[in-house]
């Protein structure tokens, strides 16, 4: 798979490396790239898993494509930060907290 789609792999490792070090100005741009990188794991993913499931070995799909993805993260630990967005908020004005008494 990574021989196959060289060049963008090579792009992506270089994002995932920047993007390790600094998340939160990088993931915009993360997340647009990870969506191609995604779309060739899925693709491949699925060659092996619908292999095996011609061949009869069904039941054990998921436990291949679970194995699958862990390779992938031994490669690529921040692969599965792609997709999370990131809310700016204003910095919050501290308020005054009371409970109210009642009154029985």
């Amino acid at each position: 798979m990574i021989t196959s789609h060289k060049r963008e792999f090579d792009e992506f490792r270089a994002l995932h490396d920047e993007y390790a070090l600094n998340p939160r100005h990088l993931q915009e741009k993360y997340n647009k790239e990870g969506e191609k990188i995604l779309a060739i794991i899925r693709l491949w993913e699925n060659k092996l898993c619908m292999q095996s499931e011609k061949g009869g070995y069904g039941a054990y799909t998921p436990k291949l494509a679970e194995k699958f993805k862990d390779e992938i993260r031994k490669v690529f630990p921040q692969i599965d930060q792609i997709g999370i967005i990131i809310q700016k908020t204003q910095k919050s004005v501290k308020k005054n907290f009371s409970i109210k008494k009642i009154i029985l």
